[in-house]
């Protein structure tokens, strides 16, 4: 019998606040697993109080594996622009930073491609009404985890979000 050679992928996307950000990822069909972090920024293993002083250059990211014969990387890119507004810099809902800033951490070429071509698509779309979709598409730096607590945090709360 022969051994399986497949891998699990990773994405890494900042949409506001990763509690309902990991939320959505992990309730997608072909996620193996999310965890919630930071990414982008200056410091060192920074905490989520070094975060929120929106001093770091973090943002607040889900990342995200996956197996890409379920779910094509594309389908997880439609999934980020679908559950947050792309248009807003440094803010979603109430959640206002840098560290809320939407933005796509690519981890490969083809990544970065896809989402580059995919926000492309839709800007021309016409959906947001002229306004500028203000997503950054930036190569992954180092992930840092956050916090035990943040990890899987509606679950833990029984918040059940509807956002698919």
């Amino acid at each position: 019998m022969r051994a399986c050679a497949f891998r699990f992928m990773k994405a890494t996307f900042g949409l506001g606040c990763f509690w309902c950000s990991e939320d959505v990822f992990r309730n997608t069909k072909g996620v193996k697993s999310t965890s919630a972090g930071y990414m982008g920024g200056r410091l060192e293993n920074p905490t989520y109080e070094d975060v929120c002083s929106d001093k770091t250059g973090h943002a607040e990211v889900v990342q995200v594996e996956y197996d890409p014969s379920v779910v094509p990387y594309e389908a997880l890119l439609d999934v980020f622009w679908r559950t947050h507004d792309p248009t807003t810099p440094n803010r979603q809902g109430p959640d206002v930073g840098s560290q809320y800033r939407s933005v796509v951490f690519f981890h490969d070429a083809d990544q970065g491609r896809a989402a580059r071509e995919s926000k492309q698509r839709l800007q021309n779309s016409g959906k947001f009404d002229g306004k500028k979709i203000v997503t950054e598409i930036v190569p992954a730096e180092t992930f840092w985890r956050a916090e035990e607590y943040h990890q899987q945090y509606y679950e833990k709360c029984g918040i059940r979000r509807m956002h698919q």
